[in-house]
């Protein structure tokens, strides 16, 4: 099997592709390199990826039409896809909102095409993001919730993908399925991530930005389980009936929703140094807590993360101060 992972360059991307190609199998990398962080970060991911004899890449941005039917032209080995390739952060989307139309909706679009127009497509797996819950009060957040109160431009660009997978599911029996992130953190993360703006501030010697006061909490994933999560999903494509569309939609978290105060606390014994807080109100956009019910991928898929905070917030640190030379 080739299979076709979108965003490879990035946080999830690169650790799907590297769980992938140590199992035998081919990937094809699709990455458009955006600058919207450090784009050295990526390069030095890919060139680990390169060392890899399965591994292909593409510069490509999957909103591109044109440059993603050449991609399908070229590679017409390719029998599933990964489709990980996103604008993300809730932030940025109060500020740069065509970001995420261009990426999260025509691209995950464009995305869903080429999986339509390929035969050999077994199985479409995409990146949603727990954001969707918006505004839901009801913990553990269940896929069975209701999802039409997105408080974010990013939540309603992701509720998008969910919704137009599963009309492709059911007009073209595209065998689709959305994996709903919870706060993934872990070596090789993206810098505007919690874990990294805060050992960043540490390691600078400047405040750390608390939101809330810092009374929220959050479902932290660590990257390993994250990744088992979805070639386990990737092996199980929905089944198609002919009747039921063939489309998915699972949480992928830690199933423990933990305090941001002790995520940070442990940030801090890991770097061996205090911090300085700057406290501000919720943040638009910003919800106080998440937390995943992952019931249905636990009793399909099997999946069962294993790494608690106190393991993989030092696993981060470790791999962090070996980045920066530290």
């Amino acid at each position: 099997m080739t299979v076709l992972v979108t965003g490879a360059a990035g946080f999830i991307g690169y650790h799907a592709s590297l769980r992938l190609l140590a199992r035998g199998q081919r990937v094809l990398g699709v990455d458009c390199l955006s600058p919207y962080y450090d784009v050295r970060l990526k390069h030095t991911r890919l060139e680990h990826l390169r060392k890899h004899e399965g591994f292909s890449f593409v510069q490509a941005d999957i909103a591109d039409r044109s440059a993603m039917e050449e991609v399908a032209r070229s590679h017409p080995e390719v029998t599933a896809y990964i489709n990980l390739a996103a604008q993300a952060g809730v932030r940025h989307s109060l500020t740069a909102p065509f970001d995420y139309t261009h990426s999260n909706i025509e691209g995950h679009l464009v995305m869903l095409e080429m999986a339509r127009a390929n035969p050999k497509c077994r199985h479409f797996v995409y990146a949603s993001s727990s954001s969707v819950y918006g505004a839901n009060t009801k913990l553990p957040f269940s896929v069975e919730d209701r999802v039409d109160t997105p408080i974010s431009l990013y939540a309603a660009s992701k509720r998008s993908g969910e919704l137009m997978s599963h009309s492709y599911s059911h007009l073209f029996r595209v065998p689709t399925t959305g994996l709903r992130f919870f706060t993934v953190y872990g070596p090789w993360g993206r810098p505007d991530m919690a874990a990294y703006l805060f050992a960043d501030a540490i390691v600078a010697g400047k405040p750390i930005k608390v939101f809330n006061n810092g009374d929220m909490r959050r479902d932290f994933t660590y990257i390993d389980d994250i990744v088992s999560g979805v070639v386990g999903v990737l092996d199980n494509p929905p089944a198609d009936d002919g009747q039921a569309p063939p489309y998915r939609l699972y949480n992928i978290g830690n199933n423990n929703s933990e305090k941001l105060m002790d995520f940070i606390g442990l940030v801090e014994s890991s770097l061996g140094r205090k911090a300085s807080y700057d406290f501000h109100p919720m943040q638009p956009g910003d919800v106080k807590e998440t937390y995943a019910d992952i019931s249905a991928i636990q009793r399909d898929v099997g999946f069962a993360p294993t790494t608690p905070i106190s393991v993989g917030v030092p696993r981060f640190i470790e791999w962090y101060k070996q980045y920066h030379g530290l």
